[in-house]
């Protein structure tokens, strides 16, 4: 069996928008829309690696909040246990050091963008806590 990967993603909020980030097309999943974040490194706690992977993706430091959903998804390369927490920005406008873009989009805009699988079930439970 192959090993799960624990990769955490950020909540952020700005009023009744939240930020999403579209994935770079050279990698897996690319061009495809996700929260930021990544990986889990060994030593880490969740929180440490989400605002580690904030700082380098975004160029913002966050504070995570509690967590707001926990999924696991199985995709045919990877298995991600994937904790969502809700955060908000301490430092920092968000850039474009990773990603291919980002928006910040309400709820009601959701089915306009096409999302890596996982955050499917994620995103129907944004839609049902507004």
């Amino acid at each position: 069996m192959e090993k799960v990967v624990e990769v955490v993603a950020a909540l952020i909020w700005d009023k009744d928008k939240f930020l999403i980030c579209q994935r770079p097309a050279n990698k897996a999943r690319g061009l495809l829309w996700e929260f930021v974040g990544g990986k889990v490194e060994q030593g880490e706690t969740k929180e440490q690696a989400l605002i580690r992977e904030c700082q380098e993706e975004l160029a913002i430091t966050v504070d995570p909040h509690e967590v707001f959903t926990e999924v696991t998804h199985e995709y045919l390369d990877i298995t991600v246990q994937l904790t969502l927490f809700n955060c908000t920005i301490l430092r920092g406008q968000p850039q474009l050091l990773e990603h291919n873009d980002m928006k910040w989009i309400t709820p009601a805009e959701i089915p306009y963008f096409e999302f890596c699988p996982a955050d499917v079930e994620i995103l129907k439970k944004i839609i049902e806590a507004v």
